[in-house]
């Protein structure tokens, strides 16, 4: 009985180790492709201190779920709602109304106020390029929107798996390292930054897959991802508003 003993011990550590070069296989990350490089111009930030002094205001009122203090602080008109699937305000209901529906404040998790609380961080806001007064954060880039939908469509992607650099000339190196060398430099255009990737293990770098097909590494502070989701302010008289929302949770 003991070389069949044998055997099917020796049959079961073969099948284990090709499970286990399977799993390997399946961990490996995607092989860089080179894709069609998109145009885009940097956003252009605003530095007001008023501004930061209204958004540390809106963080405490998002921590407290204070929906009457979230009410007192929405603008007077004009209130937007740029959502998902087309879907905008509704002009028949109040701001905050819109603004609840836009980012489900009445979730029984609290995802809501957890969402106005992340949005209320963003402090690189910069100018609406359509609507005159009217800053965004987290800024944004401007490019091509169809252009970006065929790089997308093209490449097999999800959208939040694209970034941009903040200036020209972003270094892409082989390794997280400042001492690593260069492999290529970023132009003004948006980058992929591949989600399924495992992350950099030096959390000041980004792992990022060039035009050309090229993956390295660049510095974090240097690539921004591409926001899915935006809140818009408006100064009325010495303070700022909440004026609209772009993307958001809607209806659910």
């Amino acid at each position: 009985m003991r070389p069949a003993l044998l055997t099917a011990a020796a049959l079961a550590l073969v099948v284990a180790l090709d499970a286990r070069s399977v799993v390997a296989q399946q961990a490996q990350p995607a092989a860089p492709k080179p894709y069609k490089a998109v145009a885009m111009t940097p956003p252009k930030l605003i530095s007001d201190a008023s501004l930061d002094t209204f958004r540390k205001e809106l963080a405490d009122i998002a921590q407290r779920k204070d929906r009457a203090a979230l009410a007192r602080v929405m603008a007077f008109r004009g209130f937007f709602w740029e959502g998902p699937d087309d879907k905008g305000a509704d002009a028949k209901k109040s701001a905050i109304e819109n603004l609840a529906a836009a980012l489900h404040l009445d979730a029984a998790d609290g995802s809501g106020w957890e969402m106005l609380a992340e949005l209320a961080a963003a402090s690189n806001a910069a100018p609406d390029p359509d609507r005159r007064r009217v800053v965004c954060a987290p800024a944004a880039p401007t490019f091509d929107d169809d252009a970006f939908d065929e790089l997308v469509a093209a490449t097999r992607t999800d959208a939040d798996e694209w970034g941009y650099p903040t200036a020209p000339d972003v270094e892409v190196r082989a390794d997280p390292a400042a001492a690593a060398s260069v492999i290529e430099k970023l132009g003004l255009h948006l980058v992929h930054m591949p989600s399924s990737d495992a992350p950099a293990k030096n959390p000041d770098w980004v792992r990022v897959v060039t035009p050309s097909g090229k993956a390295g590494f660049a510095a974090a502070t240097a690539i921004m991802p591409l926001p899915s989701d935006q809140i818009c302010y408006i100064k009325e008289g010495a303070g700022w508003r909440i004026v609209g929302i772009i993307g958001g949770a809607g209806d659910q």
